[in-house]
């Protein structure tokens, strides 16, 4: 589905952040009336690229941040490869379980560097899961928070840097998981 409308529409919203208002809609495109902007746009809203509030809002909907798969690529020995539209999706479905749980921290300091865990990474977390043996958390220890591995090991609860450099940390009082590492980040 691609109009004249949806295309300005998509363009507008990477340019700006936000979508156009019906009158810069008239003004940009080749349609002769607001009530023409209108029925177009609830084309759009129904096919899911913008999303209309109950004051008539409009936002980008579903389809309209979502980014194309394209296939695979091989990480093994070199193969063909062919583009092939295969789906879209938006990093939020792929991330993200729990919106209403989930936050985002920046990476200071290099206790994870071996987990591939850089200074200046954002680390996407998840309050409320239950941390596992292994799983990277984000742990208030003693009064502090800090990234590291939440280990369970004969009946003994710690935490283990991703960096041989760096110390296990046992509580000294007391240790409880403010969330679990689902992502890490990286723009390059």
């Amino acid at each position: 589905m691609k109009t004249p409308l949806l295309t300005y529409i998509t363009t507008y919203y990477h340019n700006h952040g936000r979508i156009p208002r019906y009158r810069e809609m008239l003004a940009a495109t080749a349609y002769k009336s607001l009530s023409t902007i209108k029925i177009k746009t609830d084309e759009l809203v129904e096919a899911g690229f913008v999303e209309r509030d109950d004051t008539g809002k409009l936002s980008p909907g579903r389809r309209l941040r979502a980014l194309p798969i394209l296939g695979s690529v091989e990480a093994g020995f070199p193969s063909a490869a062919e583009e092939e539209l295969i789906d879209t999706m938006t990093l939020d479905e792929f991330l993200i379980q729990k919106k209403e749980a989930t936050y985002i921290l920046k990476i200071s300091g290099e206790s994870m560097t071996d987990a591939g865990i850089m200074p200046g990474d954002m680390a996407l977390v998840e309050r409320g899961r239950e941390a596992k043996n292994g799983d990277i958390v984000i742990a208030e220890v003693d009064r502090k928070y800090t990234i590291k591995y939440f280990i369970k090991e004969g009946g003994k609860v710690y935490l283990k840097a991703g960096n041989k450099k760096y110390k296990d940390i046992y509580p000294e009082e007391e240790l409880s998981i403010a969330a679990v590492v689902v992502s890490i980040i990286r723009k390059y």
